[in-house]
């Protein structure tokens, strides 16, 4: 590998803070940030989830997803309801409003999607996610552990 270049952390980091500004921009006339549309998105996929489970679902700690799904309820794009089986727990439920919102919200996330594969073959775009997936699989399995020394085996080979 060329030592040169710079490392996969910096680009996908570069990818995520500009893909973060272009969807938030986008959304923003919606009064949706750029750290509020990823909540709505997972509960597109997942509605009705507790709190917690999403802010696991996402990598995201728990203070953040506290404050990201305020306000989004504060905007009236979700609502909170108290686990009927533990009552110190929140499921969190899209409203009207936020499933109103669901095209909007993909429209801008695939709209980036389609900015980052100018230029790219059918071929080169599924290599790509391909090799995407396959970083993220080796990230989930070495983090899911938290480095115990199983996982680090897997790195000295």
């Amino acid at each position: 590998m060329n030592k040169s270049r710079n490392s996969v952390a910096r680009w996908i980091s570069l990818l995520h803070r500009h893909g973060h500004e272009y969807v938030g921009r986008q959304l923003k006339p919606y009064n949706i940030n750029k750290g509020q549309y990823i909540f709505l998105n997972a509960l597109y996929k997942k509605d009705g989830i507790r709190q917690e489970e999403l802010a696991d679902y996402l990598k995201i700690d728990k203070g953040t997803t506290a404050k990201a799904i305020k306000k989004l309820e504060d905007d009236d794009y979700i609502i909170r309801i108290v686990d009927k089986k533990d009552k110190r727990a929140y499921n969190v439920y899209l409203t009207e409003k936020a499933l109103k919102m669901k095209p909007m919200v993909r429209k801008a996330m695939l709209a980036w999607t389609d900015i980052l594969f100018l230029g790219f073959s059918e071929y080169e775009k599924e290599t790509a996610l391909t090799l995407l997936e396959r970083m993220g699989e080796n990230a989930t399995t070495i983090t899911k552990d938290y480095f115990t020394n199983d996982t680090l085996d897997i790195i000295r080979r």
